[in-house]
């Protein structure tokens, strides 16, 4: 007998069913914390990879959903923010903001009040993989969906690193 679903995969899949998208929660025996363990559990590239990162604008949580190769520009991102100051958000920040715990932290489920940007440099990657709520725990979508699913916009903060 299986245990039952973490709280964080049923968020995450209400949140694929109201969006109506048929994605479905995958719980893997490896770590996915990193875009680069996550890639290696999947047999996939990093760039398919969807990181969630919290920002901290003029101290308020914003979402950037982002390639696992790519590193995201902080003067980009307060360009598009109108300027804003831009500042990493710690865990305990990333978890009252989100709710989900940093490595974990997933596009879907996010309380409505969070502006989320999701960076081009997903665009062109299918399938793309995102954390499900655990850090063991993906979900396959598009960059579509992740539009979709986020009500986000679209952006391009992110840059490749190099």
């Amino acid at each position: 007998m299986s245990a039952a679903p973490h709280r964080s995969h049923l968020r995450v899949e209400e949140a694929l069913r109201a969006a109506g998208l048929d994605s479905v929660v995958r719980e893997l025996s490896e770590s996915t914390r990193t875009a680069q363990e996550a890639a290696t559990a999947l047999g996939v590239d990093v760039a398919q990879i969807a990181k969630t990162l919290v920002f901290l604008a003029d101290g308020t949580a914003v979402v950037v959903v982002a390639s696992g190769v790519d590193r995201v520009d902080t003067g980009r991102l307060a360009a598009e923010l109108d300027g804003a100051t831009i500042g990493r958000a710690d865990a305990d920040a990333v978890r009252a903001a989100t709710g989900y715990p940093i490595g974990g932290v997933s596009p879907a489920g996010l309380p409505d009040r969070l502006v989320v940007l999701v960076d081009e440099g997903l665009r062109d990657q299918d399938p793309v993989w995102a954390a499900a709520g655990t850090p063991r725990a993906v979900f396959r979508t598009t960059y579509g969906d992740l539009l979709k699913l986020t009500g986000g916009r679209s952006v391009a903060v992110a840059v490749e690193p190099g």
